[in-house]
C-alpha cells in the first residue's frame, strides 16, 4: 500500500479531459485513459474534479468508507489509482487537505457550470450547442454505491443540479431556433422534464404556429394521460393550447375556428380514479443545511417515493415537482394543494444523541388533518441500513393507512353512487372480515368495480379473492371456486402485469390449484415488483409454511409483520408462523404465534384451529382445549379434517396437526 505523501509539483504539460456528464472518461493527449476497476476511486476522482477548494482527508473518508479497518490506507491507495490516471504531479496535498491541480485541463462539468453562473441567456447560440453536446448522459452515470448515503446524496444533488442545467441549456437554444429547426430540441427538454409546463407551451405553440393542429391535440392528450398518471393537474395543459390556438387565431384571423377537432378525451370518468400522494423532501436536522439539498433527508423521501410507485395503488407525485417546490420555499401543506393530491407525506430527520431519528406524518391534504404519524430510530453508526429499514416499515404503513382510510371513507358513500375506486374499496372493508355473508358482499363490490372499469387489476385481484375463500373455508363447492379464483387472477394479470397484487392473487389461486412451484414463482414476482408489498411476503409465508420450506415461512412471515404490524391480515401472518413452526419443531414458539393469532378480532376457525394443535404439542392442553370451545361454540361439527383439507400441508405437517388433534379431541 502507498505512504508517501502526494506533491505539489507543476503539471505534467498533456491535455487532460475529463468527462463527468454521463459515464466518468478521462483523455490525455486525445487518447482514452484505462479507468480504474476501484468504483471508489472513480468516484474519489469524480468529486475532487468539481471540489471548488481543498477537501479534508477525513471528509474524503467519511464519504467512500463505512467505517473500514484503515480508512486513511484506503484513501491513499485510491489517490495513487487517480494519479494513475491523471499524471503524477496532478494531485495536490495541503496540510491534511487533498486537491486536484487542474490548470490546462478541461471539465466538462465545470464549463456546464460557468456558463449557468453567466446565465444561458448570455450565450451564443453556438456556445450553447456546444454546451448541449457536451451531456452524454447523468452526472457520472453508472457510478452508485451503494450503502454509503453521503456519496449518494451528494451524487442525487448534482444530478439533479446538472439535469435542470441542462433543461435550461435547452430551453434558451429553443428560444433561438425557428420552429422546424427546435423540433429536437423541444422533444429533448421534454424529455428530461415532462412535467415542466414552460416546455409543453413551447411545444404546442410551435404546433399551432404551423398549423399542426391534430398534433397539438394529440399532444394534449399523451399530456394529459401522463400527469393524471403523476397526480397533477391537467386544466394548465388545456389553457396552454387554448392560448397557443387563440395567438395563432388572431394572426391568421380567416382560419375557421370550426377546423379544429374536438378536444381530446379525457378518459373514462367511472375509471379507478386512484389517490395521489406527495412525499414532501424531509426537513435534514441531521446536519447543516446544503445549499443544493442532498444527504440523508433526500436520499430518503427518493427511496420514499420510488417505493410507494412501485405498489401501483396510488398515484405518486415525481421528484421532480416535490423538490422543485421544496427549492421554492413551499411548505408541505400548500405544496399538496398546489399539486391538487389527497394526501401528502412528511418529515424530519435528525440525530438524537447516538441514535437517527425519523420523524413521517401522513395527512389529508384537504383539511390537513393527520391521517397517522410516526417516528422511527436506530443507531446512528449506519445511517444507511437505518434509512433502508425505515423506509421499508414506512412505505408499507403509509400505503396502508392510506387504504384504510379509503376504505372507511367507502363505507359511509351510498352504494349506488360509487366510482371503481371507491367499489373496489367498499370491498375490501367487508373482505377484511373473513365471514360468509361479507365475502359475498366483497365479491358484489369487486365486480361492480369491475364493471365501471375492466382494466381495475386490483378489483380482479380482490374478486379472486373472495372466490380464493370461498374455496378454502368451504363456504361453496370447491372445485368451481378455484377456478373462478385462477380466472379472476388471469384477468387482474392482462390488465395490469406489473401490479404486485396481480401477482399475489395468481400466486394463491395457484396454490389452490396444488401447483406449489409456480404459486411461489408468482410471489416472489409481486415482492420482487414491490418489495414492500406485504401481502405478498405473508402469503409466500403461508404457501412455504404448508407445502414448502418451513425456515423461509419463517423468515417472510417476520417481514411481512415488520412491514405491516396492523395489518388486516395479521392472524393469517402469525398462523403462518405458527404453522412453519410447527413444521420446525419449535411447539412453544409455535403456540405462542397462534396464540397471537387467534387473538385477532377476525381470526377464522382455521386459525383457532391451528392455535390448538399448537398448544397441543407444546403441552398446554387446557390452553388448547379452550380454543377448540371457542370453535365448536361457533361450528359444533368441526374437525381436524376440516383444518387439514383447507390446508393441504405435507404429509408430515398433516401428522403433526392430527398429533395435536388427538390430545385435546379435534380429531
Amino acid at each position: 500500500m502507498e505512504t508517501h505523501v502526494e506533491t505539489g509539483a507543476a503539471p505534467d504539460g498533456d491535455a487532460v479531459e475529463i468527462g463527468l456528464l454521463g459515464p466518468l472518461t478521462v483523455r490525455r493527449a486525445g487518447t482514452a485513459v484505462a479507468l480504474p476497476a476501484s468504483r471508489k476511486a472513480r468516484a474519489l476522482l469524480g468529486f475532487l474534479a468539481l471540489a471548488p477548494h481543498p477537501v479534508p482527508r477525513s471528509r474524503l473518508c467519511e464519504l467512500l468508507w463505512d467505517v473500514p479497518d484503515d480508512p486513511r490506507g484506503e484513501l491513499r491507495w485510491c489517490l495513487s489509482r487517480v494519479r494513475g490516471v491523471l499524471g503524477a504531479d496532478r494531485i495536490e496535498a495541503q496540510g491534511d487537505a487533498v486537491r486536484l491541480d487542474l490548470a490546462g485541463c478541461r471539465v466538462d462539468a465545470a464549463e456546464v457550470e460557468e456558463a449557468l453562473r453567466a446565465g444561458p441567456g448570455t450565450l451564443a447560440t453556438d456556445r450553447l450547442r456546444e454546451l448541449l453536446a457536451l451531456f452524454a448522459g447523468d452526472f457520472l452515470e453508472g457510478l452508485e454505491l451503494g450503502r454509503l448515503p453521503e456519496f449518494e446524496g451528494w451524487l442525487v444533488a448534482q444530478r439533479r443540479h446538472f439535469r435542470d442545467g441542462r433543461t435550461a441549456l435547452l430551453e434558451a437554444l429553443a428560444g433561438r431556433l425557428g420552429d422546424e429547426e427546435a423540433a429536437d430540441i423541444l422533444d429533448a427538454w421534454l424529455r428530461l422534464a415532462p412535467f415542466e409546463l414552460r416546455a409543453h407551451g413551447a411545444v404546442l405553440a410551435a404546433l399551432a404556429r404551423r398549423g399542426r393542429i391534430r398534433e397539438g391535440e394529440e399532444h394534449v392528450a399523451v399530456a394529459i394521460h401522463l400527469f393524471k398518471a403523476d397526480g397533477l393537474d391537467t386544466a394548465p395543459l388545456r389553457e396552454l393550447w387554448r392560448s397557443a390556438r387563440a395567438e395563432e387565431a388572431l394572426r391568421a384571423p380567416t382560419v375557421p375556428a370550426a377546423a379544429a377537432p374536438p378536444p381530446a378525451a379525457e378518459g373514462n370518468p367511472a375509471g379507478p380514479q386512484r389517490r395521489s400522494v406527495a412525499v414532501m423532501p424531509f426537513a435534514n436536522l441531521a446536519e447543516e443545511p446544503r445549499p443544493h439539498g442532498g444527504g440523508p433527508a433526500d436520499a430518503l423521501v427518493y427511496d420514499l417515493i420510488a417505493r410507494l410507485a412501485k405498489l401501483r395503488s396510488l398515484f405518486v407525485i415525481g421528484q421532480g415537482s416535490v423538490f422543485a417546490l421544496r427549492d421554492r420555499g413551499v411548505a408541505p401543506a400548500e405544496a399538496g394543494r398546489l399539486l391538487g393530491v389527497d394526501y401528502v407525506v412528511s418529515g424530519s430527520v435528525q440525530l438524537r444523541g447516538k441514535r437517527l431519528a425519523v420523524a413521517v406524518e401522513l395527512a389529508e391534504a384537504r383539511s390537513a388533518r393527520v391521517v397517522w404519524a410516526e417516528v422511527f430510530d436506530g443507531e446512528a453508526e449506519d445511517t444507511f441500513q437505518v434509512l433502508d429499514g425505515i423506509g421499508d416499515r414506512a412505505v408499507a404503513l403509509i400505503a396502508g393507512e392510506i387504504e384504510a382510510a379509503e376504505r372507511n371513507r367507502a363505507v359511509l358513500r351510498p352504494p349506488d353512487s360509487l366510482d371503481a375506486w371507491e367499489a373496489h374499496h367498499r370491498g375490501l372493508w367487508h373482505m377484511y372480515r373473513f365471514n360468509r355473508a361479507d365475502n359475498e358482499r366483497a365479491r358484489h363490490f369487486f365486480e361492480a368495480a369491475i364493471r365501471l372499469d375492466p382494466t381495475f387489476s386490483r378489483a380482479h385481484a380482490g374478486l379472486s379473492f373472495t372466490h380464493w375463500q370461498n374455496a378454502f373455508q368451504g363456504w361453496a363447492e370447491r372445485e368451481g371456486e378455484v377456478e373462478r379464483a385462477y380466472a379472476a387472477a388471469a384477468q387482474g394479470l392482462m390488465a395490469d402485469e406489473r401490479d404486485p397484487a396481480a401477482h399475489w392473487a395468481m400466486g394463491r389461486a395457484l396454490w389452490l390449484r396444488g401447483r406449489h412451484d409456480p404459486s411461489v414463482e408468482e410471489l416472489e414476482r409481486a415482492v420482487e415488483l414491490s418489495p414492500n408489498f406485504a401481502l405478498g411476503h405473508y402469503t409466500l409465508a403461508f404457501v412455504h409454511s404448508l407445502t414448502g420450506d418451513p425456515a423461509t415461512a419463517v423468515a417472510a412471515s417476520e417481514q411481512s409483520l415488520r412491514l405491516s404490524p396492523h395489518d388486516p391480515m395479521l392472524f393469517g401472518m402469525l398462523g403462518a408462523r405458527a404453522m412453519a413452526l410447527v413444521r420446525l419443531g419449535r411447539f412453544e414458539e409455535a403456540a405462542e404465534a397462534g396464540v397471537r393469532a387467534a387473538a385477532r378480532p377476525n381470526a377464522h376457525a382455521h386459525i383457532l384451529a391451528i392455535a390448538a394443535v399448537s398448544l397441543a404439542l407444546a403441552g398446554r392442553l387446557d390452553e388448547a382445549r379452550a380454543h377448540v370451545a371457542a370453535i365448536r361454540s361457533a361450528l359444533p361439527r368441526y374437525r381436524v379434517d376440516d383444518l387439514v383439507a383447507a390446508m393441504q400441508p405435507t404429509p408430515e405437517g398433516e401428522r403433526l396437526f392430527r398429533k395435536g388433534a388427538r390430545r385435546i379431541g379435534l380429531g
